[in-house]
This record gives C-alpha cells, sequence and structure tokens, in this order.
C-alpha cells in the first residue's frame, strides 16, 4: 500500500508529492493529461518553432516562493530569467510607470508628487521580505508566523481596497499600475485585502523580479517531476480519475483539483456547494514577426506589461467582467512577452507574446478583436507583425485544465472572505470530509499563482496524519 496518492500534476500536485517524498512516503501522481503540468506547460500553439505558455507565462510568486527556494531545482533545468525591468505600464502619450528591481526607479517613474508616497509604502517591509512571504503564504495554521509584528502591519495596510491604499497617490500614473497588479487576481478594485494583492507583488518584484523560466513555464513542472522521480515517486499520466475506486490503495489521497471536481470524484456532495469561481480571461498567444512595436521604451523592455489607460478604464473592465456579467469594451490586459529575454522561445528574429482580457464565467464570445484594437492604442502597428494567433476563451481553458472552471484560471473567486479562506472557512482548508482525503490545488491557501504554497501546505497536514496513524 502507497502512503499518498496524488491526483493531478500541476504544480502544487508535484510540490505535495515532493514534499512527502522527501520525508520517506511512497508516493504515486496520477495525471488525466499525456504530460504533466497543470497551469505550469508549454506547448506550440501556433507555429512550429513557437513555444507558448497555455497558462502561466511570468512568476513573480515562483521566484519568491519559499517552497521552490527550498527545492533543488536548478539541479533539474529550472533556470529563471530576467528581462531588463520586471514589468511597464505604457500610457497613450507614450510615456510608462515601471515596475522595477529599483524602489527608487519605480518610484521616479511616478512622478515627483507620489515617488516619496511609495517609497514609504514599500519601503518598510522589503527588509523583512523572505519572513513575511514565508508568514503570508503558509497561512492559516500550517506554521506558526515568523514576525507576526511585521505581518500585522501589512495586514494594516493590505486588508482595506485597494482604493483606500493608492488613496494616497496623488496622480494617476501610481494608481493605475497598482490597479493593474490588482487585476491580476480578476478583483475589483474596491475589493476586501485588494490592497494587498497589489502589495504582494509590488513587494515580490523589489525582491527578486518577474522572471521567465527558460524554455518556458513547462520547465518548472519537469524540474519537480524529475526531482520527484530521483526521491522515488511514481507519476502516471493518461489516467483520467472519476471516483476514488480508480485510485489504488494508499493511507492518503491528496487531490490537486477544483473543490467541485473533488466533491464528485470522492461523493462529498455538496459539501462545496458555497464556492464561487470568478471570471474567465480571454487568451491569445501570437507568433510575431518581430518585437511588438510598444510606443513607450520601457515596454521594450519589459517581461510583463499591463495594458489599461488609466485606473478608471481598468475598474471599468474588471466590474464588466466580475459583477456586469459582460464583456468590456475595453479589456485590461496583461501581456507577457518572453522572447525579449529566452530567444530559445522562437526561431530566430521572431517573437512570441502572451495575452489575456477578463470575461464572465462561461462567456463564449471572441475577445481577439477588443484586445487587439487595445494593443493598437500602445502598440500601433501591432496586428502587422502576427503571423498567426491561437485563441482560447473560457470553454476552450476549462478543456485544457478542469480546474479551471467556467474560464476562471484562479480556480476561485479572489474577492471578498474567499480571498483568505478557501475553499470553505474552516481552520484545516486542506482537510476534507474524509480523514484520509486531502486538496491541495489554487483554491486553497495562499491562492493562484505557480509558486506550489498550496501543495506544501497540503503536504504538512497529510505527514502529520500518515505520522499520527
Amino acid at each position: 500500500m502507497l502512503d499518498a496518492v496524488v491526483v493531478g500534476a500541476g504544480p502544487n500536485g508535484l510540490t505535495a508529492a515532493v514534499e512527502l517524498a522527501r520525508r520517506g512516503f511512497s508516493v504515486a501522481v496520477f495525471e488525466a493529461r499525456d504530460t504533466v503540468g497543470g497551469g505550469a506547460r508549454t506547448e506550440e500553439l501556433t507555429l512550429p518553432g513557437f513555444r507558448h505558455d497555455p497558462c502561466a507565462a511570468a512568476h513573480p510568486l515562483g521566484v519568491n516562493s519559499p517552497a521552490f527556494r527550498a527545492l533543488p531545482l536548478e539541479r533539474y533545468g529550472l533556470e529563471w530569467l530576467h528581462p531588463e525591468l520586471p514589468m511597464a505600464h505604457p500610457f497613450t502619450d507614450g510615456s510608462a510607470a515601471v515596475l522595477s528591481r529599483s524602489v527608487a526607479e519605480t518610484a521616479a517613474s511616478f512622478g515627483p508628487r507620489d515617488a516619496g508616497a511609495y517609497r514609504r509604502l514599500v519601503e518598510p517591509f522589503l527588509p523583512k521580505w523572505d519572513t513575511l512571504v514565508r508568514d503570508f503564504m503558509s497561512l492559516p495554521g500550517t506554521a506558526l508566523p515568523r514576525d507576526p509584528v511585521t505581518l500585522a502591519r501589512f495586514g494594516l495596510a493590505g486588508l482595506p481596497p485597494s482604493t483606500w491604499l493608492t488613496s494616497r497617490f496623488r496622480d494617476e500614473r501610481a494608481k493605475t499600475l497598482f490597479a493593474g497588479l490588482v487585476g491580476h487576481v480578476m478583483a475589483p478594485l474596491s475589493g476586501f485585502a485588494t490592497g494587498a494583492i497589489g502589495l504582494v507583488f509590488a513587494l515580490a518584484a523589489h525582491a527578486r523580479g518577474w522572471p521567465v523560466a527558460r524554455g518556458g513555464s513547462q520547465s518548472i513542472s519537469d524540474a519537480l517531476a524529475a526531482y520527484l522521480k530521483d526521491l522515488g515517486g511514481e507519476i502516471h499520466t493518461d489516467y483520467e480519475v472519476k471516483r476514488l475506486d480508480d485510485l489504488p490503495p494508499a493511507r492518503a489521497y491528496v487531490f490537486d483539483t477544483s473543490p467541485t471536481a473533488l466533491a464528485k470524484i470522492a461523493g462529498f456532495g455538496d459539501h462545496y456547494a458555497n464556492y464561487r469561481y470568478g471570471p474567465g480571461v480571454f487568451k491569445v498567444d501570437y507568433a510575431l514577426d518581430g518585437p511588438v512595436p510598444w510606443t513607450a521604451k520601457e515596454a521594450r523592455t519589459a517581461g510583463t506589461v499591463q495594458i489599461g489607460a488609466d485606473s478608471t478604464e481598468i475598474n471599468t473592465a474588471l466590474r464588466a467582467a466580475s459583477r456586469e456579467n459582460r464583456a468590456p469594451d475595453r479589456p485590461f490586459m496583461i501581456t507577457v512577452q518572453p522572447s525579449v529575454v529566452d530567444p530559445t522561445r522562437a526561431p530566430a528574429g521572431k517573437h512570441v507574446f502572451w495575452a489575456y482580457g477578463h470575461v464572465p464565467s462561461g462567456w463564449t464570445g471572441d475577445l481577439t478583436d477588443a484586445l487587439e484594437r487595445q494593443l493598437e492604442r500602445f502598440a500601433p502597428g501591432f496586428r502587422d507583425r502576427v503571423l498567426a494567433r491561437a485563441t482560447a476563451g473560457p470553454p476552450e481553458l476549462a478543456a485544457r485544465n478542469a480546474n479551471y472552471v467556467g474560464g476562471d484560471i484562479g480556480s476561485g473567486a479572489v474577492s471578498g472572505l474567499q480571498i483568505l479562506l478557501r475553499p470553505k472557512l474552516s481552520l484545516s482548508p486542506y482537510g476534507t470530509p474524509h480523514p484520509a482525503v486531502f486538496i491541495c490545488s489554487s483554491s486553497t491557501p495562499p491562492g493562484p499563482g505557480v509558486h506550489g504554497m498550496s501543495g506544501h501546505n497540503a503536504a504538512k497536514a497529510v505527514w502529520r496524519r500518515l505520522r499520527q496513524a
């Protein structure tokens, strides 16, 4: 009998398996698709030689993850590549605000009226970032805070809506960039704890940047899988699990799945009936004949580029998708251009480009024209560079990854108390009604992102049970 079976070979499932195997437990992973990866895959979606990331592409949380940093993933091929700028936010006048590794450079891009306010916001947390991120991403209940005072100060700054936090800024440049940071989790700016979301992304950039993985996000998953195999773990692909009886006998079962899928497989009925999924996204992967022709020079060297003319336009787009059940006319966009720093992603002189906008859950329309009209505002002539595109709306995204219910790449709404308390109000969020069944997906704390911390935290709950048995 195995000690643990993990269902789902995404970053969280693989991390959970690695953590258990490192501690001497026998582990097997079962994955429905023909390769490991989940939200961290790389595929030729458009033309031969153009390697795209179907989901996550830039990894500020991955490079800062306490779980990943504790593992020897570099020995298994993972290499972080850092663009000249982690992120840029261009404006229609050809200028840009930037999120740089340097706090001073970032503050200067906001203008003299807001530079001091930004430095006062982030500088108190940076010297204690490693402890803060460990405390923040380990909650709740998996580890005692190492620095509760700093964590409490962070909570005071971040738990109110981001609009409260950005009220300290006088000009639009800082407000717009920060609004875009919140938009990464598809949350309207007035929501609870949205200030913390923006602050985490900003601090992550200053601490270690927003890199891409050489060769694509698949490199993260492949490194975890290779390490697991060296530890004696097994991985079975092309193995769809429809009920617990499909799995071999084990002392514990760990699911890197949505709560909905887990309830169906394990027969939990309506246990997760109140779990809310968020809006979906419409994503386009581009093969380009050259670099994106950004008007703002800063955007040409940035790994990630946010698209939204100002904070009002961004909030309008977020509200349209999440509260008004309509596709925005001018979508807020997150774009990544991996080939500015990784030439292995495309043939010589060519580029790959990754872009998405928010749409209602399950939306079946085509947002391509609206996205490209937005891009043309900040990169005139963009369409002339397009060699091929691969589009994916909510139905296609859900078909590729069953965790993306309704096209929600966060595997659950990041709004209200569900920002912190997911998938249910519980002191043991990784436990389930069955004492031997656990959940470790992005539907558990600390939530979305390729960072493995949900798997790391869940593994702690599993090995505590295994040691007690």
